[in-house]
């Protein structure tokens, strides 16, 4: 077997922990988009790219871009993307996995002298989490061309807008646009992802077939009843805000229990005036709902909502929401997940199809090309938690998959011809 293969994966493994070692808290690994942590990951990745014997590049928005060249310069490229990123307390796998594993397929390729009729790009994207702004893909959207530049007065905590961040950062809002890529220039994405999920591990496999990314419906709820003395309002009557969002939070629960890919979930809570003693008068909390498929998701939307206005009734109860969120499933293209599917089987594992009921950056992408995606075991199914873990076995699949893949897609020519 190729020795600098066998090699990769503990070289994987490395470059992880030193990513992972780059963190705004000391105790943690924290990475938010235009930040000095992010600068120095860049340049540690970029130098990674360089020694893989790309060319390397930070573009408008933040991103990391390598690139090698085909048998014809300036080709269109096959990209291969993932985000450098991570959400505050995060694992070390979830985003960076799939550029250091890009990286070391083209490592392999460039050493192979591979005959490509293609350019490859990998990309670090600077956010796909939204922690720091609130606002998801920022990186990819700049890449595909969608950003709304309005959201460019986005506020952190501190707030700082993403304007006044990029500057920082040394970086020209006024050039953002800059980050856009065209469609002639991209024939594919590709990204290699820990699962984030738990189904993988039950199938005892080490990689899996992603055939989309789940839509997401993102709901704020605010619930109005009548605050009051815990001990001198009978419970007879009560208008209470929180037993009236327990009841569609469990409303929630029970529709989307039991169907496939379908998933929902209510992260935060907000009672007030949130005193022991007080009956809670207002109650703010958040819905994101989750399919693979768009009908699924707006039929269970519906059926939620209507599921609400019956308890605010019966309770007396105020109930108002707004969406902050709404994104359509993404279908992974079929020419490339066959294409993925076979590197997989002739690496000698069954093909194991599943969504991807997490977001990733071919969401953005997708505007620009058709996307694929490759899953890879992590344990427990844990992700977005310092405890989130993938084996340099399991890594290794995944990473011989994706290397097959390229070398089969080099042979047949541009994908989708």
């Amino acid at each position: 077997m190729n020795s600098l293969l066998d090699a990769l994966p503990p070289r994987i493994q490395a470059r992880l922990d030193a990513l992972a070692a780059i963190s705004a808290d000391a105790n943690a690994i924290t990475r938010l988009y235009l930040t000095p942590e992010q600068a120095r990951a860049n340049a540690l990745v970029m130098g990674w790219m360089r020694e893989a014997g790309m060319t390397a590049r930070v573009d408008a928005a933040g991103n990391v871009i390598g690139r090698i060249e085909g048998e014809i310069p300036g080709a269109p490229a096959l990209v291969i993307g993932s985000h450098l990123d991570t959400v505050r307390d995060a694992g070390r796998y979830d985003g960076p996995l799939g550029v250091v594993v890009g990286i070391a397929c083209v490592e392999v390729l460039v050493r192979e002298r591979a005959r490509l009729p293609f350019a490859v790009e990998v990309v670090g994207f600077a956010d796909e989490e939204g922690t720091r702004f609130n606002a998801t893909l920022i990186g990819s959207r700049a890449f595909a061309g969608t950003f709304d530049h309005d959201k460019l007065d986005c506020q952190d905590r501190d707030g700082v807008t993403i304007a006044e961040a990029l500057r920082a950062a040394g970086l020209d809002p006024a050039r953002f646009h800059e980050a856009a890529r065209s469609p002639a220039g991209i024939i594919a994405y590709l990204e290699l992802h820990i699962e984030q999920g738990p189904a993988l591990e039950r199938a005892d496999l080490p990689v899996g077939l992603v055939t989309a990314i789940s839509g997401a419906t993102r709901l704020a709820v605010t619930v109005e009843g009548v605050a009051g003395h815990a001990g001198t309002v009978a419970m007879e009557g009560r208008r209470d805000a929180l037993a009236g969002a327990a009841a569609c939070i469990l409303a929630v629960e029970a529709r989307c229990r039991g169907e496939a890919g379908l998933v929902g979930t209510v992260g935060s809570l907000d009672a007030a005036p949130g005193a022991t003693n007080v009956i809670p008068g207002r109650v703010g909390f958040s819905l994101d709902l989750r399919a693979p498929d768009d009908a699924q998701r707006q039929a269970a939307l519906a059926d939620i909502e209507a599921a609400w206005r019956t308890i605010a009734a019966m309770r007396g109860l105020g109930l108002t929401w707004r969406a902050v969120h709404d994104a359509p499933s993404v279908p992974c293209d079929p020419v490339l997940a066959e294409r993925i599917a076979g590197a997989i089987a002739a690496e000698g594992h069954p093909v194991f199809r599943l969504p991807s009921g997490a977001g990733h950056d071919g969401m953005a992408v997708v505007a620009l090309a058709p996307v694929a995606m490759i899953f890879v075991r992590c344990r427990g199914g844990i992700s977005h938690n310092p405890a989130e873990f993938a084996s340099l076995d399991d890594i290794e699949a995944g990473t011989r998959v994706l290397l097959r893949t390229l070398r089969d897609l080099a042979a047949e020519g541009t994908p989708g011809e």
